[in-house]
C-alpha cells in the first residue's frame, strides 16, 4: 500500500512539475496548451508523417462519444476553437474557449486528448489531405515555402530533422490506422508532456486538468536525439525546376551554433534585424533588393526557423528546435523567359535575377562581417528591437506560447530576460557575434526556379559567370550613378560555390 501511495505522490509531482501557469483574473478567454516533446523527429524509418497524421486525425476527427461535425456544432457557439502544430521536436495542441463556457467545452478537450475516436472515415479524410500535401500542394501552391522546405531537405539530409512534419510520399502512403493508434500509445506519453494554461481559470479546474491528463499513456519512450544540421564544405546550390514556376524563389542556410538558450543570441538578434527582419523594409537585404531595385516582393533573413512566414507577420511560438541555422529569404525574383517577354531589349538574355540577388544577399552579410554595423546603426535598431519583441506576446496565448518555449530552452521568460541582454549589449558585442557565428563560405542555398531557366543558372552559378543586373532601359535611366556603380560590383561579387545540382519537382520529398 505504501509502494502504491508513493507511486501515487511521485506521479502528481512530475505532472506538477511541468505545469506553465498565466493567471489572468481579467480575462474573458482560458487558453489551454498540451506541448508533448515528440515532434516529427519521433516518426519511424519509413512511416514519416506519423506523428503529423496522430496529431491532426486527434483534432479532425472525433472522441468516443461525439463525431468531428457534432463537436463543431457544439462549439461554435461557444467561440471556441482548438488545433495541433506539428514541428521538428515539439506537438502543441491548444485549445480557446470563453471563460462562460469552460465547464462544457472541457469535456470535448478531455476526450479528444484521452479518447480519440480514431475512426477509419476520419483516419480516410486526413490522411487523404495529408497524402495530397506531400505530393502536390508543396510543390504548387507557394515556391516561397517550397524552397524554406527544400532547404531543410538538403541542410539535414541524412537525419531525423531532414524531412517536414507532413512526412514524405512514400512515409504517408504506408501509414495505417493502426500505426497511429500505436503510436499515440507510445509517443504521446505524459512523461514528457508539458501542460499551459492562460486566463481566467479556477485552481480547482486546473487541478482537474492536471489529474486528467495524469490518464496519459506511461509508455517507456524517450525523444530521439534531434539531428545536427550538416556543415557544407563550400556553397552547394540545389536548384529545383518546376513547370511554370512564377519565378525564381530562394532560400540559403548554414548551420547556427546557439540557440535562444544563449545569451550570445540577443546580439544576433539585433544584427538579424538590421540585415533583414521578417516582414521590415528598413532591413539592408529589403533596401538593396526591393526597394531600391524593385526586384521582387521581399528579403529577410532568421536565425531560427520562422513558421510559415508568408501567412506570419510576428514569429509564432511553438516551434522550439535544437538545431539551428541561420537563413535568408529572398522572394521570387523575375526568370529570363519573364523579362524577355515584357522588355525588346532583353530579350537575348539567358537567366534572370536569380544569379544576382543570391550575390547581393551574401555580400550584404559579407560586409556585416567584416565591417559590422556602426554605432549609430546599432542604437537604432536596439530601441527598434526592445520595442517590437514586446509584440510577439500581444495575446494571452502569446504569451503563454512563449513560456512554454522559454522552459524548452531552459529559459523563464525568454521576452523579459532578452529585453535585458539587449539593454546592456553594445555594438561591439554585436559585431563580435556576428564574426563569430556567421558565415558565408560554407552554406546551402536551395532555389526554386523555371525548367527553362534550371539548367542555366546552374551553369551561371558552377562558373561563377558575371552575373549583370537586368534592368529595362527606361528603369536603368532613372537609376543614380552609385546603384549602378555598386550592381557592378555584385555582378562579379565571387561566391564560394563548390556544388550544383539540378533536381526535377517531381523527384523532392520522396
Amino acid at each position: 500500500m505504501k509502494s502504491l501511495l508513493l507511486i501515487f505522490i511521485l506521479a502528481a509531482t512530475m505532472v506538477a512539475q511541468n505545469v506553465v501557469e498565466l493567471n489572468l483574473p481579467k480575462s474573458n478567454k482560458v487558453v489551454i496548451k498540451l506541448m508533448f516533446r515528440n515532434g516529427c523527429i519521433s516518426d519511424p524509418k519509413g512511416k514519416e508523417g506519423l506523428t503529423y497524421a496522430t496529431a491532426n486525425l486527434i483534432t479532425q476527427g472525433g472522441t468516443k462519444d461525439l463525431t468531428y461535425s457534432q463537436i463543431q456544432d457544439k462549439i461554435y457557439p461557444w467561440a471556441a476553437s482548438y488545433y495541433a502544430t506539428v514541428d521538428k521536436e515539439v506537438v502543441t495542441f491548444t485549445f480557446q474557449v470563453h471563460v462562460d463556457f469552460l465547464d462544457q467545452f472541457y469535456p470535448i478537450l478531455k476526450g479528444l486528448i484521452l479518447a480519440p475516436a480514431f475512426a477509419e472515415s476520419d483516419f480516410e479524410r486526413v490522411m487523404k489531405n495529408q497524402q495530397n500535401y506531400v505530393d502536390q500542394v508543396i510543390r504548387a501552391s507557394s515556391d516561397e515555402e517550397y524552397s524554406k522546405k527544400a532547404l531543410e531537405d538538403l541542410l539535414f539530409r541524412g537525419t531525423n530533422y531532414q524531412h517536414k512534419p507532413q512526412g514524405t510520399s512514400a512515409g504517408v502512403k504506408a501509414i495505417t490506422l493502426n500505426d497511429i493508434k500505436q503510436h499515440y500509445a507510445n509517443v504521446f506519453s505524459k512523461k514528457y508532456l508539458e501542460i499551459g494554461i492562460a486566463g481566467n481559470y479556477s485552481d480547482a479546474f486546473l487541478k482537474q486538468l492536471k489529474a486528467d491528463m495524469a490518464a496519459l499513456p506511461a509508455a517507456k519512450y524517450a525523444p530521439p536525439k534531434p539531428g545536427n544540421a550538416n556543415m557544407p564544405k563550400g556553397v552547394v546550390v540545389e536548384i529545383v525546376a518546376k513547370d511554370n514556376a512564377f519565378g525564381s524563389a530562394i532560400f540559403t542556410g548554414t548551420p547556427l551554433a546557439i540557440t535562444r538558450s544563449s545569451n550570445d543570441f540577443a546580439a544576433l538578434m539585433v544584427a538579424n534585424s538590421y540585415l533583414g527582419e521578417h516582414r521590415k523594409s528598413y532591413g539592408q537585404l529589403y533596401q538593396k533588393l526591393r526597394e531600391i531595385r524593385s526586384m521582387n516582393y521581399g528579403d529577410y533573413s532568421y536565425i531560427e526557423w520562422y513558421n510559415n512566414g508568408g501567412g506570419n507577420m510576428l514569429p509564432p511560438s511553438g516551434v522550439p528546435r535544437t538545431s539551428n541555422y541561420f537563413a535568408m529569404w529572398i522572394r521570387p525574383v523575375q526568370i529570363a523567359k519573364q523579362l524577355q517577354k515584357q522588355y525588346k531589349e532583353l530579350s537575348d538574355i539567358k537567366i534572370g535575377h536569380a544569379h544576382f540577388s543570391l550575390r547581393m544577399a551574401v555580400r550584404e552579410v559579407d560586409k556585416l562581417i567584416h565591417d559590422g554595423m556602426t554605432k549609430e546603426d546599432f542604437e537604432a535598431t536596439r530601441t527598434f528591437l526592445r520595442s517590437y519583441i514586446k509584440l510577439y506576446v500581444a495575446t494571452p496565448e502569446d504569451q503563454l506560447g512563449y513560456l512554454m518555449d522559454s522552459k524548452f530552452y531552459g529559459r523563464k521568460d525568454f521576452i523579459n530576460e532578452v529585453d535585458k541582454l539587449l539593454a546592456s549589449l553594445t555594438v561591439d558585442d554585436v559585431n563580435k557575434a556576428v564574426k563569430k557565428y556567421w558565415r558565408t563560405d560554407d552554406m546551402f542555398v536551395t532555389i526554386v526556379t523555371d525548367k527553362s531557366e534550371a539548367e542555366e543558372l546552374a551553369k551561371s552559378l558552377r562558373d561563377n559567370t558575371p552575373s549583370p543586373m537586368a534592368y529595362s532601359n527606361a528603369v536603368k535611366a532613372g537609376l543614380p550613378k552609385a546603384v549602378l556603380d555598386e550592381d557592378d560590383i555584385v555582378a562579379n561579387y565571387k561566391l564560394n560555390v563548390k556544388k550544383v545540382t539540378v533536381v526535377d519537382s517531381k523527384d523532392t520529398f520522396k
